[in-house]
C-alpha cells in the first residue's frame, strides 16, 4: 500500500496533467497563409481569442497549403481550426467538398468582397474611365513612358497567373495594337507606382483589394464589360495560350470567408460563436496590410493594439459568445 502522502501527490499530478491536456485540447490552431492580408486576420483572431475570450490560440507556422488546411479541419481533432481567408470562387472545389459536402467546415456569416481589375491613379480618372478609353491612340500615348509607340501596363508580376490573363483580356478588348505588357516584379512595379504617383504621371496596372496600395494611394478601377456566363475560357497551360484563351469581361467579385472546423462548436464553443460572427472591412484590412507589409509593423503588436482600441467592433463579434 502506498503512503497517503504519495497517493495525494499522484492525485495532484493526475489533476494537473488532466488540466494541461484540457488546456491543450482547447487551444485554437490558426492557419498561416503566406500573404499579408490573412496574416493580419490571423493575428487579430488570435488577439481576440487570447484577450476578450480568455482562451488560448496559436498560429501554426508554415501551415499555408489550403488543401492541407481544409483536410486538417475536416478531421476535427484540433490539428487546425481556422482558415483565415477562403476565397470564392478560387477555392470552390474545397468549399464543395467540405462545406457543402461533409459539412465538417463552417464559415462566418458575413464575407467581405475581394475585387480585382485594372486601375489608374484617380488623377487620371477623368481621362480613363473604361476600357473603351484605352482604345484611343491619344490615351495610349500618355502611358508610353518608354518611347516604344505603345502604352505600357502592368499585368502582374511575371510569375503570377494574372500576367497571362491580362494579355488575353487586352487581346479580346482589341487593345494589343496600342498597348504592351510591362512584365516586371511586384516590387519593381510598386516602386514605379510610387514614383509615378509622386509626379502625377500616368500608370495603368492590375491589382486587387484588399491591399496596401489602396490605403496609400487614391486609385480608380477602370470599367470593363460586366461579367456574364461564358465570357471566360482560359487555357493558360497550352502552348498557344494567348490565342487559345478567352476573357472578355470583368472578373467576378470574390467572396472571402473566415472558415473554421465544426468540431470547435463542442471543443471551444465561445470561439466557434465568435468566428461565426466575425466580419472584416476591406478598407480596414488595406490599412492593416499597409502597416504590416509596407511599414513592417509587427503583426502581433498591431493586432493587440487594434483589439484594445476597438472594443465596440470586438464586442459585436463576440456578443453572446461568452458563458
Amino acid at each position: 500500500m502506498k503512503p497517503l502522502r504519495t497517493i495525494a501527490i499522484l492525485a495532484a499530478l493526475a489533476v494537473s496533467s488532466a488540466s494541461a491536456a484540457l488546456a491543450e485540447g482547447d487551444k485554437v490552431k490558426i492557419s498561416d497563409l503566406n500573404w499579408t492580408g490573412p496574416q493580419a486576420v490571423a493575428h487579430v483572431i488570435k488577439a481576440v481569442i487570447k484577450g476578450p475570450l480568455a482562451s488560448d490560440a496559436e498560429i501554426v507556422k508554415g501551415l499555408s497549403d489550403q488543401s492541407v488546411i481544409a483536410a486538417g479541419m475536416d478531421k476535427g481533432d484540433g490539428t487546425v481550426d481556422v482558415w483565415t481567408e477562403l476565397w470564392l470562387p478560387n477555392q470552390q472545389a474545397l468549399w464543395d467538398k467540405y462545406i457543402s459536402g461533409t459539412k465538417t467546415i463552417l464559415r462566418n456569416d458575413n464575407p467581405y468582397k475581394g475585387v480585382e481589375g485594372i486601375f489608374v491613379p484617380s488623377y487620371m480618372a477623368d481621362k480613363v474611365k473604361s476600357v473603351d478609353d484605352l482604345k484611343k491612340p491619344e490615351i495610349a500615348a500618355l502611358f508610353d513612358a518608354e518611347g516604344t509607340g505603345k502604352g505600357q501596363y502592368f499585368p502582374g508580376d511575371a510569375g503570377w497567373k494574372s500576367a497571362k490573363v491580362w494579355q488575353v483580356k487586352f487581346k479580346y478588348y482589341g487593345l494589343s495594337d496600342l498597348w504592351t505588357p510591362k512584365l516586371v516584379s511586384d516590387d519593381v512595379f510598386k516602386s514605379q507606382l510610387k514614383a509615378a504617383y509622386a509626379d502625377k504621371k500616368p500608370i495603368l496596372f492590375y491589382y486587387w483589394t484588399p491591399e496596401w496600395l489602396f490605403a496609400a494611394y487614391d486609385l480608380t478601377r477602370v470599367q470593363e464589360p460586366p461579367y456574364k456566363d461564358g465570357c471566360i475560357d482560359l487555357k493558360l497551360d497550352e502552348e498557344d495560350w494567348l490565342n487559345a484563351s478567352q476573357f472578355s469581361c470583368a472578373s467576378p467579385d470574390a467572396s472571402v470567408y473566415v472558415a473554421y472546423a465544426k468540431s470547435l462548436e463542442k471543443r471551444n464553443p465561445a470561439v466557434a460563436c465568435f468566428l461565426k460572427q466575425v466580419s472584416f472591412d476591406p478598407a480596414l484590412m488595406s490599412n492593416w496590410i499597409l502597416a504590416i507589409g509596407r511599414d513592417k509593423t509587427d503583426p502581433q503588436d498591431l493586432a493587440e493594439k487594434w483589439v484594445k482600441n476597438n472594443p465596440d467592433t470586438v464586442n459585436a463579434w463576440i456578443k453572446g459568445c461568452k458563458s
